[in-house]
């Protein structure tokens, strides 16, 4: 910067602010982007990806690997991972724009989209990501009363026995689910919370062990099922082989009798 003084021009350096003069405290909280500085680890991430991978869905899995069978179920899983591999790999390379080590974040899917392709796209991706969110919400507030109506069913089988319809709607747990989900929304920095990763992660394995408990004793009431004719037939062989021995006794009826109470005949003098 020139600055004249009686027609003499001086140059003066720019200013330089930097945050070690005086916010050095403030820098040890920043990132490079100005950003709180971020304090996750291997282990937060893992859990993060444990819960967004593993959700409710698992508990009807087994069922699904069922009905394809054994050849088209585990391809199928293969498959899906495959997928889920590229797509973790290419958000992977897309959260920084430019150099991998130095160049901007994009901190969410329309950042990445703008930063990557531009234009119309940036809208498109928008408008498919706030569906998207729609669609879960009302697919899980759906399931939510679903559930809270079984239970209450389950209930009242208890309660009156299996004579009783039991019928009830599920609408007050719809609006009850919803009501819960308004006051949660007002939470103010809600996905900061440092215990909710870890309840979804129990979650997330509880829905886990209750599919493999689930089908482990499926598979061993199959087999118990399957056991059990073989089992009731061996135990009645006894009782079948003494009615088949019996059998040609009452066949023959009242001859067999006869033959049983007449004396055995005489030899005559002359068949000597």
């Amino acid at each position: 910067m020139a600055v004249g003084n009686g027609g003499a021009k001086k140059v003066v350096a720019p200013m330089e602010v930097s945050v070690e003069a005086g916010n050095a405290g403030d820098a040890a909280w920043m990132d490079d982007d100005g950003r709180p500085r971020r304090s996750g680890t291997f282990w937060t991430a893992s859990a993060h990806i444990i819960t967004a991978v593993i959700g409710s869905g698992v508990l009807s899995l087994a069922w699904a690997i069922a009905q394809l069978g054994w050849v088209a179920g585990p391809a199928v899983m293969l498959l899906f991972a495959a997928v889920i591999y590229y797509t973790s790999t290419l958000l992977a390379e897309c959260y920084r724009t430019g150099d991998p080590a130095t160049g901007k974040r994009n901190y969410t899917y329309m950042d990445a989209v703008r930063s990557n392709l531009g234009g119309p796209k940036v809208i498109f991706c928008g408008v498919i990501q706030y569906a998207n969110l729609v669609g879960v919400a009302i697919g899980y507030t759906i399931a939510s009363s679903i559930s809270m109506r079984a239970i209450r069913r389950a209930d009242c089988f208890h309660a009156n026995g299996h004579a009783d319809p039991c019928k009830s709607s599920s609408n007050p747990y719809m609006i009850l689910f919803g009501l819960v989900q308004i006051v949660f929304s007002q939470i103010p920095d809600f996905d900061q919370i440092w215990w909710l990763s870890i309840v979804a992660a129990v979650m997330s394995f509880t829905y886990s062990g209750i599919g493999l408990s689930l089908g482990i004793t499926q598979t061993i009431l199959l087999k118990t099922m399957k056991l059990q004719p073989m089992v009731e037939s061996r135990a009645a062989s006894p009782a079948s082989a003494s009615a088949s021995v019996s059998r040609p006794h009452r066949r023959c009826g009242a001859a067999c009798r006869h033959l049983a109470t007449s004396p055995s005949p005489t030899p005559s003098p002359t068949s000597s």
